[in-house]
């Protein structure tokens, strides 16, 4: 197992320096041919950045409110956004909210929300150890170890099949201390885009529990995946429904495209009203010496788009345009590659999910890629769905065609 995280760790160190290489050798290029998949952001069809209609709309709304000031927030942040938050991701209606069992802070995005978590954890669970999936995020072991966690792995991607190693998730979590803390991503695993099915997160869920596991959700891609906000999260719900302690790490920069704003949000669920309490008071000590507070302009933008009944369907459907598009270049990709008859079975490309895709290339594969098509991505073979386009599928299945029957 330790072998194993070693190897996680190096994997991820490479993952990110090489998405800022690959960004930076993308830049040098002057091919107009040139084609950049490493990049972590949606992009349209035009492959510019978004501004969602809806945002543009609620941030109107608070310039034109003359009453707003901006004084500092509370330690646990925007009150609205909280509750807002809490529903969105568990329910509106969520046993566990309607019995006061879940706390609730305003968090400086994905990361910062996983930070204050750990950092909970670290001082006052009794479990120091988190299991995290390999691969994972490239920031998962760095914001655990430097909280105070021990940080292991378990196995999830199965390279041979380009999809879920779930024998030996089971295998790996079943040997897990009891009361050990788990990471799952809670929808779109990133880098690799392969989730478990319902049935496989029922026996995921059956052996945490079993296992008195904590199960620590990391949120990033509510609604973006696939388009449904209520399909996303049915899998942090399943733990919320059968009474258990849970924690879920919430951010809003995929799915309303906040990136710059670092909106997200922690939500502790507990065994009962009062254990949700002091568990509020020990987060405060944990945030007040961390950031002191959070900033108010984005959390103002989610809770104002939340509350709105006219504007949460607005953003529903803008979402899910954009999770529609990522599945629209998934189809377009794989059944390109399919015209050209590349050698291999590609319906990986089509049952993965979310932002990211494991293609399955290997580095060299990638290297001929870009010295010949003027193609950038992660030598892991990783791509960015987000940064391809109807225009520019053709031109990547052309390479990726030529790289696999070169190499045949």
């Amino acid at each position: 197992m330790e072998s194993s995280l070693e190897l996680a760790r190096w994997r991820s160190r490479q993952a990110e320096e090489l998405v800022g290489e690959v960004t930076v050798a993308y830049n040098k290029d002057t091919s107009p041919n040139k084609l950049n998949l490493g990049v972590g952001a949606y992009r349209t069809e035009e492959g510019k950045p978004l501004v969602l209609n809806v945002v543009r709309r609620a941030e109107q709304i608070l310039v034109n409110d003359e009453s707003r000031v901006k004084e500092y927030l509370g330690i646990t942040g925007l009150a609205d956004f909280n509750k807002l938050s809490a529903k969105l991701i568990l329910g509106a209606d969520s046993p566990a909210i309607q019995d006061n069992r879940v706390t609730t802070v305003q968090c400086l995005s994905g990361t910062g929300s996983l930070r204050v978590g750990a950092e909970f954890l670290a001082r006052h669970y009794h479990e120091k150890t988190i299991y995290i999936p390999n691969p994972t995020w490239g920031n998962h072991p760095k914001i655990f170890n430097l909280a105070g966690l021990s940080v292991k792995t378990y196995r999830y991607y199965d390279p041979a099949t380009k999809g879920l190693d779930f024998q030996g998730l089971l295998e790996d979590l079943g040997a897990a201390p009891s009361g050990a803390i788990v990471l799952l991503h809670a929808c779109a695993h990133n880098p690799t885009g392969v989730d478990p099915t319902l049935e496989q997160w029922e026996q995921i869920r059956q052996l945490i529990r079993s296992k008195q596991l904590l199960p620590f959700f990391d949120s990033a891609y509510q609604g973006f995946a696939s388009g449904s906000l209520d399909a996303d999260a049915e899998s942090v719900r399943m733990f919320v429904a059968d009474g258990g302690e849970c924690l879920a790490a919430q951010s809003y920069a995929k799915n309303m495209g906040l990136y710059g704003e670092r909106v997200g949000a922690l939500s502790i669920v507990c065994k009962a009203a009062d254990v949700a309490s002091r568990v509020e008071s020990q987060l405060k000590l944990v945030i007040r010496p961390m950031y002191s507070n959070p900033p108010i302009h984005g959390a103002s933008i989610v809770a104002a788009i939340l509350k709105d009944s006219e504007m949460y369907q607005e953003w529903t459907v803008e979402l899910k345009a954009m999770a529609d598009r990522i599945l629209s270049m998934r189809q377009q990709l794989f059944e390109a590659l399919s015209a050209r008859g590349t050698p291999g079975d590609w319906s990986h490309i089509i049952k993965q999910i979310g932002m990211f895709t494991f293609t399955g290339l290997n580095s060299e594969q990638v290297a001929f890629m870009t010295k010949e098509y003027h193609i950038y991505m992660t030598s892991d073979g990783r791509i960015s769905m987000a940064g391809l386009s109807s225009r520019t599928v053709p031109h990547l299945a052309d390479a990726i065609h030529a790289a696999v029957t070169r190499s045949t």
